[in-house]
Order: C-alpha cells, then sequence, then structure tokens
C-alpha cells in the first residue's frame, strides 16, 4: 500500500507520526487494511463461488466501490472506512452463502460421514486446498483407474458431499493441517495438488511431484491447465506405491442442513437443561506458539456441551475423544472455513426459536486467527452484532490500538488468554451468573 503523498510503501513513518504531513494517520491506515484483508478473503470465497455458477454482481460492484476507496487520496474519514468494512462482513456473508449453495446444489445435501484416515496399497494423488470442484474433476479423470484419492487439510469436509464420498476412488484423508504439510507431504509418495491456500514453497524432496491449479503457484511449480489433470495422473503411475497404512477412522458432515435438520431436538434440549453450552472453536490455523489454547480450552468444556468446528483450525482440537451427548458426537465438524455460513445460520435460527439475539443463547465463539479469509469471516460476525468473540493467539498487527479499542467497546471482541481451561471455566461461570 502506498502513502497518500510521499509515496512510500507501507507504514510512513512521518504520516504515521505527524499526520498533517500527508493526511492520512495510523488508523486511517488500518482501516484500509482490514479493509483490503477483507476485500481478498471474500475474493477467495467469490471465486470458488462463480466456479460453481455462483455470483452476485451486487457483491462485484461493492468490491470495486471498496477497492476504489483504499486508492490515494480517496477516503480519509475513519467513521466511512469502518462502515466499508462492516459492509464487506455483510457482502462477505452473501458470497459464503453462494458458495454454500454451489456446493449443495453441485455435490449433494451433506451429511455425516465416517472417514478413514491414512493411505491404502497402490497408487495415489494427495489433494490439498478448498476447491472441492478441483477434487471432483480429478475423480471423474481417474474413474475406472486403480488411482485412490486423498484428501488434506481444507479438504476433509468434502467426505460429507454423498456426490464425492460414494466415487469409487476416494479412499480417504490423510494428514492435518497447511502448517505440517511439507512433513507430511514429504512422506507421501504420491503426487500431491494444491487448489488453493495455503500452500507452502516446498521441499525438494517433493516438488517434482506438486501441482497447482489456477492462482495458487509456487517457483518453478508444475500448473495444471483447463482442469486437465493428466500430467498428476501420469505422475501417479510413475511414483512408488502407497503403504497399507491405516490411521484411523474420523467423524464429519455436520453441516448447517443436518443441525437444522434436528433443531427442534437441540432447541427442547436446551429447554430442558440437557445441553449446557455450545462452543464454536476452529478458524484460521497458524503455526506459532500459543495455539494449544484452544485444544486446552475445548477439551475443558463440560460433558453436556457441545464444539462446533470448522476450517483448518479443527487441527488443533479434533484428535481428543470428546465422546457423545444426547446420540450425538460432542465435536461437530461443520466444514471448511467459509461454511462458518452455516455456523451463523444454526445461531440465527436457534436465536429466533428462543425468541432472542445470538447474543443472549449459550454459545461461545473462540476463534484462531491467521490470514485474510478469517478477516472477511470476522467482518460478517461483526456486522451482525456478534459480540464477545474471542480471537488469538496474536493480535492482529495491522489493527492499530485505536481502532481495536473500537471493535471492543462495540463488540466487546477480546484477546484469548494464556490459559485456555481457565477461560473455558470463566465463560461458564459467567453464563451461570
Amino acid at each position: 500500500m502506498f502513502c497518500n503523498q510521499c509515496e512510500q510503501t507501507a507504514h510512513c513513518t512521518a504520516c504515521v507520526t505527524s499526520p498533517g504531513v500527508c493526511g492520512k494517520d495510523e488508523d486511517v491506515q488500518s482501516l484500509q487494511e482490514i479493509l483490503l484483508y477483507g476485500l481478498k478473503g471474500m475474493a477467495a470465497y467469490a471465486h470458488h463461488a462463480r466456479r460453481l455458477g455462483k455470483s452476485d454482481e451486487t457483491v462485484s460492484a461493492f468490491i470495486e466501490e471498496a477497492l476504489f476507496a483504499t486508492m490515494t487520496n480517496v477516503n480519509f474519514d475513519q467513521a466511512s472506512l469502518f462502515e466499508l468494512c462492516m459492509t464487506c462482513g455483510q457482502m462477505n456473508l452473501r458470497v459464503m452463502q453462494l458458495l454454500d449453495e454451489g456446493h449443495v446444489e453441485m455435490f449433494g445435501k451433506p451429511q455425516p460421514a465416517e472417514v478413514f484416515e491414512g493411505t491404502k496399497a497402490g497408487p495415489g494423488i494427495l489433494v490439498t486446498g478448498h476447491d472441492l470442484l478441483d477434487l471432483h474433476h480429478l475423480l471423474q479423470q481417474v474413474e475406472g483407474t486403480d488411482i485412490n484419492i486423498y484428501t488434506h487439510g481444507e479438504m476433509l469436509p468434502a467426505h460429507m458431499y454423498p456426490k464425492l464420498a460414494q466415487h469409487p476412488n476416494l479412499a480417504g484423508h490423510y494428514g492435518g493441517a497447511w502448517q505440517k504439510q511439507k512433513a507430511e507431504f514429504d512422506r507421501f509418495a504420491g503426487p500431491i495438488v494444491g487448489t488453493t491456500n495455503c500452500v507452502l514453497i516446498p521441499k525438494d524432496g517433493y516438488a517434482d511431484r506438486l501441482f497447482t491449479t489456477r492462482a495458487t503457484a509456487v517457483p518453478d511449480g508444475q500448473r495444471i491447465c483447463d482442469d486437465d489433470f493428466s500430467a498428476v495422473i501420469a505422475k501417479a503411475r510413475q511414483c512408488a506405491p502407497l503403504a497399507d497404512d491405516p490411521q484411523g477412522k474420523s467423524t464429519v458432515g455436520f453441516h448447517r442442513s443436518v443441525l437444522l435438520d434436528n433443531a427442534g431436538t437441540i432447541v427442547d434440549a436446551v429447554k430442558a437443561g440437557q445441553i449446557s453450552h455450545f462452543f464454536l472453536i476452529g478458524g484460521c490455523d497458524g503455526a506459532e506458539p500459543g495455539r494449544n489454547y484452544y485444544s486446552d480450552f475445548a477439551q475443558a468444556a463440560p460433558d453436556d456441551s457441545f464444539i462446533l468446528t470448522l476450517g483448518c483450525g479443527k487441527y488443533r482440537i479434533r484428535e481428543y475423544d470428546y465422546g457423545q451427548h444426547l446420540g450425538l458426537p460432542r465435536l461437530l465438524d461443520m466444514g471448511q472455513c467459509n461454511d462458518a455460513y452455516g455456523a451463523i445460520m444454526v445461531a440465527s435460527a436457534l436465536a429466533e426459536a428462543f425468541d432472542c439475539t445470538v447474543n443472549d443463547l449459550p454459545l461461545t465463539l473462540v476463534i484462531s486467527w491467521f490470514e485474510q479469509k478469517a478477516v472477511a469471516v470476522l467482518l460478517t460476525l461483526l456486522s451482525l452484532g456478534v459480540k464477545g468473540i474471542r480471537i488469538g493467539p496474536q493480535p492482529p498487527a495491522f489493527v492499530s490500538p485505536n481502532v481495536f479499542a473500537i471493535l471492543q467497546e462495540q463488540f466487546d471482541l477480546k484477546l484469548i488468554g494464556d490459559d485456555g481451561k481457565a477461560d473455558c471455566q470463566a465463560v461458564l461461570a459467567a453464563g451461570a451468573a
């Protein structure tokens, strides 16, 4: 980003310390960066939706207007920039709705599914990222062969869609979150397809086996053009076969439609005192220290509570056995990060059933913060007036102290503490008070 008049990149020291030099202060810079990051995250979701035939001209027009507002010498007004950030959140809700509808229409109504984890003997291809349409095209092209396809990272929710899950070549899931990919991809003998973020520059051990699609790319990487995965399939034939290495099973598929179909039962259980609390723990994961907070928080949740999770943040909490409650797993995997739309719809339906606001529900959101999609989703939640969200483990560096103070005042936005178990107990104590 260029400063307004001095044309220095990023934060101009003179402008931050002496706003009169070019008219741009730290808080204006902060709001513009929040808006830009939110637009980037929303654009990623909109791109996926458009590939599924879903778009909205109102959204496209807003993206143009909002980008224009961040140009040199256009907008120095904090109030109007804050309003644009909130509108970005509203538009992102629409985009996530379009993407949700596109997934369901293309791949079928989601349902809970048990997923094999590990690898099976024979040739295999690993697919990471978020783009389910890429996975669909690859499955079509290997159909009738002995090549197994495995999901990785944010592709895990693919197994909840019948059209994908029932394909004979979709063999299971391998690995964890994106930040472990260098070790996990190195151990995976076959080719890997990176469909979106988060792809890291590969190690030499698997660089010649990494393929990417469209905007996703790495230096000297192999690009897939026109949805033609023939080069990937050929590479799978050249690579050593995978070993038979089962790593257990997991359950996914608690999409908004599944939970809304059971909304009456859930409401009755809350009224009967059988459900004490709901926790939404997930988001965009990172590799820095402190993210064990989320596993500590989740494990401290009482046995009569439910934990909803989505995004790659789920990998911080999914290894623990939370057991069942009322015939359902206590840990309910709702899907990818874009499936935050589903969590919002479930919360809205519960609020309507109890004739209250979302903020009055026994619901706590504990969100891991990492990249631009997280900004877009947070803006969506704030634009809906959701309060008391806990984010972390680090405060977003591009949010100035004054802007963060505004978010705290208006939305009770909180940074997570150092002790997940203690914070969980504090939440429950406050709810019981």
